[in-house]
Formats: structure tokens, C-alpha cells, sequence
């Protein structure tokens, strides 16, 4: 499997090495997250809600769908349902691209790939880290933001997986 192959592990070999936490209290608050990019925005998701990072692979649109999804592909034999992340959070849909990647998120008995334009990062952050979303917020992404944080000199926002899932759930129906 090459470094294309396996965006996870590309991204996880080209990590600093650091000393990591200094406690075992510090170990048991961190939390670790998946952070991607829409346009010039950081995100991140819970990387417990994260199967697998595959790369952008063709998907096939599916006639009549909301426009939240794109379509679907295979996962080793599975057909899976493939939402466009921008679109769930209000915001222009990206162009069509040749590089990206799917997020394969769970949630709520829900799996389904969110469709990104990159993944960052994968970072350990301290809870205490994670601080209250700003009321300055546009309101869709108001209520599918949990918190924010910086990494690498950017401001993440922490999106509710399951929100964003009820969400398109309620706007589908």
C-alpha cells in the first residue's frame, strides 16, 4: 500500500515526533480529531466517529437525492452513501475535484462519507483546549458546532457529527 493508498498513515508518518503527554490525567483528557479543510476553513470531527479516511474516489450520483448527497461508491463491496460536508453546512458546494478525501463517519446507527477537500491533520487536543463556540457564528454552523481550538496557528471549528447526520435527516424527509 502506498502513502496515496493510505491518506491516514501518510499523515501520521509525517507527524514531529514530540514527547507527548507529561501525566497520565493529561493522557485521559486528550481527545483526538480528525481536522480537514472546506475552501479556507478548518474543521475537525471526533476521530472516534472516524472508520477510515479514503481517498476521493468516483461517486455515483444517485437521481432525485437531496442535494446534501452526492451519491454513492463501494467500500469493499458495501454501497455507501457520500454527503457533501460544505453543502450540509450551508455553504457553497466545492467545485468538482481530483484530489480530496471521504471521511467514513458513524453516528447515531448512521454511517455514511462526508466529502472534504483535505485532511489536515489527526491531533491529540487537551479538552481544556476545546473552548465554547463564538455567538459570532452564521447560525448553520452555529448549531453543529460544538467548540473551537487552534492548531497550527488556524481556528478549528469541532463539528456534532450527530447533529449534522439529524440534520439532513429532517431536511431529507
Amino acid at each position: 500500500m502506498t502513502q496515496h493508498d493510505d491518506p491516514l498513515g501518510a499523515l501520521l508518518a509525517a507527524r514531529p515526533e514530540d514527547s507527548g503527554p507529561t501525566s497520565d490525567s493529561e493522557s485521559q483528557d486528550l481527545v483526538k480529531l480528525v481536522v480537514f479543510a472546506l475552501g479556507e476553513q478548518r474543521f475537525a470531527l471526533p476521530g472516534a466517529r472516524i472508520g477510515e479516511i479514503l481517498p476521493l474516489v468516483p461517486i455515483h450520483p444517485v437521481p432525485g437525492c437531496p442535494p446534501a448527497l452526492e451519491g454513492v461508491i463501494s467500500v469493499r463491496g458495501e454501497i455507501t452513501s457520500v454527503l457533501c460536508l460544505a453543502t450540509l453546512l450551508g455553504r457553497p458546494a466545492p467545485t468538482p475535484v481530483t484530489r480530496g478525501a471521504i471521511l467514513l463517519a458513524s453516528a447515531r446507527e448512521i454511517t455514511s462519507g462526508l466529502r472534504v477537500e483535505r485532511v489536515v491533520d489527526v491531533v491529540d487536543i487537551a479538552g481544556h483546549d476545546i473552548l465554547e463556540p463564538p455567538p459570532t457564528l452564521p447560525s448553520m454552523l452555529a448549531r453543529v458546532t460544538t467548540g473551537v481550538f487552534t492548531a497550527k496557528a488556524h481556528t478549528v471549528a469541532l463539528l456534532d457529527l450527530e447533529r449534522l447526520f439529524i440534520d439532513f435527516m429532517k431536511e431529507s424527509a
